[in-house]
């Protein structure tokens, strides 16, 4: 359901960086234009090629969308608004986003047709080229906060405002964390396992109906996911920047005075609203950058995750662990 909410605001900013109207004709506005599209699929025969491997063309498109909403259960919105708080919730996101590489090619050797492997293994090498430095951008986040929650990590930034967000004290990793989402995306410049030019559609060539609907699907939850995520260990995730924070958000944490249902409401409304404010900001700039920038080589951004961002990430964790002073309560 996010995905057409996310499509329109693309589209139309995509049309205003290219002179363009836009949707406009379907329904007022064109509000319902993403909503068609996502119907169209449904109209549409399901084939499998005769000659591919049936399990891995059926499994490969669920596999491409099912570690994107996999993020998302653990991004808290509130104290006690999070699908899920395991205690484990920062590697649980990036485990579930190491899952992502093994779909395009399952889709690919299913396919058994040589542009659908080429795209394949297009995406999975780009993929796991930024894995290792997406990883390092988080983990000293855990050091910080003394914690893996994802709900922990954002109580640890919520004392001071603006001034107790993470990056103040570490301030690499708001810095390389927005590489990888870019490079992960498969949208343009980043778009190589799908150039039209080069592989026709990628992985998603042979794929009909709804199977190509839920690889299209996946690209729009993709921007905001790591930019929701993102809040969480570098802005702070529900907490507004004033200082101190806002009367109404002390109903987010624990051991609050205010009781008043009322209140409550009005301050989980302003947690939500903050958080995403925060998470859709983003996506804006990612947009920009698919409508500026011009199709670059294969090899060009594998060469920028060997030689920025891997650099940096065994630096990162060993330079904020110094700063972190053990906890000897238990000794």
């Amino acid at each position: 359901m996010g995905a057409p909410v996310i499509a329109r605001p693309e589209r139309k900013v995509s049309a205003g960086i290219q002179q363009r109207i836009g949707p406009g004709y379907a329904g007022p506005l064109g509000i319902i234009q993403a909503p068609a599209d996502g119907a169209k699929p449904l109209s549409k025969e399901d084939i499998i090629p005769s000659k591919g491997d049936p399990w891995s063309f059926s499994i490969g498109p669920a596999m491409v969308i099912t570690p994107v909403l996999m993020g998302y259960s653990v991004i808290p919105s509130g104290h006690s608004i999070v699908l899920a708080d395991p205690g484990t919730g920062v590697p649980s996101r990036i485990a579930a986003s190491s899952i992502a590489p093994l779909g395009p090619p399952m889709t690919g050797y299913g396919s058994n047709n040589k542009y659908s492997s080429l795209g394949g293994l297009r995406a999975a090498a780009q993929s796991t080229s930024y894995e290792i430095p997406s990883a390092s951008c988080v983990s000293p986040i855990s050091l910080l906060s003394s914690s893996l929650s994802t709900v922990d990590t954002v109580e640890a930034q919520s004392k001071y405002g603006f001034w107790g967000w993470n990056p103040r004290r570490q301030p690499i990793g708001p810095v390389a964390f927005p590489i990888p989402p870019l490079a992960e995306r498969e949208r343009s410049p980043s778009d190589l396992p799908e150039a039209e030019e080069e592989s026709a559609a990628g992985h998603q060539t042979e794929y009909p109906g709804t199977k190509s609907g839920s690889s299209y699907v996946a690209p729009h939850p993709n921007p905001s996911a790591p930019s929701s995520f993102a809040t969480v260990p570098h802005l702070g995730g529900w907490n507004d920047p004033s200082i101190p924070p806002h009367p109404a958000l002390g109903l987010c944490n624990p051991g609050s005075d205010m009781t008043d249902g009322a209140a409550e409401v009005i301050g989980t409304a302003v947690g939500i609203t903050v958080a995403s404010a925060k998470a859709h900001s983003p996506p804006f700039v990612t947009i920009t950058a698919r409508r500026t920038s011009p199709r670059v080589r294969m090899d060009q951004p594998l060469d920028l995750g060997r030689k920025s961002p891997l650099p940096i990430a065994p630096g990162n964790p060993s330079s904020t662990a110094p700063l972190q002073p053990p906890n000897l309560s238990s000794a």
